[in-house]
């Protein structure tokens, strides 16, 4: 769904949103599509906890949120799928400064945080079941963050 779709939806059913950022040209992008998203445990459990969202970081979608209509000012008409465009400034909102980006946002639409980097499903897994559970709220330092990765056990 697009960001003004699940910002709608959480008006009616709250629920958290992971933003998938990506370009066109971006190699982790697709392979990020061809190998984690394609896991049925991983769907399973976003489409059961989260809103996902697919953003194109240098598209032309206009994105309201938070009272704002996010563009792309600089946006060249016409560039090829594997030409850089300029970058949106809802993926600079989002904090977004490299691609693949998975970013989350609360039941309010409050920022959480973005993850950068290509991840396969196992390691996205902490990261949806940290946010999905609210524990993000109790990690909040380096060494908190890597006692609760070191202690995480995977399903998928």
């Amino acid at each position: 769904m697009s960001m003004n779709e699940a910002l709608q939806a959480q008006k009616n059913n709250p629920k958290k949103i992971m933003v998938d950022v990506y370009t066109t040209w971006c190699k982790p992008c697709k392979i990020l599509d061809k190998r984690t998203f394609q896991n049925k445990k991983l769907i399973k459990y976003v489409n059961e906890n989260f809103y996902a969202v697919k953003f194109n970081a240098e598209g032309n979608e206009e994105v309201t949120y938070q009272g704002f209509t996010y563009t792309n000012p600089n946006y060249v008409e016409g560039r090829s799928k594997n030409q850089r465009n300029n970058q949106h400034l809802f993926a600079h909102a989002m904090k977004v400064n490299a691609y693949p980006t998975i970013v989350f946002f609360d039941e309010e639409s409050n920022l959480i945080s973005p993850v950068k980097g290509y991840k396969t499903a196992e390691q996205l897994e902490v990261y949806l079941k940290m946010i999905a559970s609210d524990d993000y709220k109790k990690v909040t330092t380096k060494e908190s963050w890597k006692k609760y990765r070191d202690d995480f056990e995977s399903t998928f």
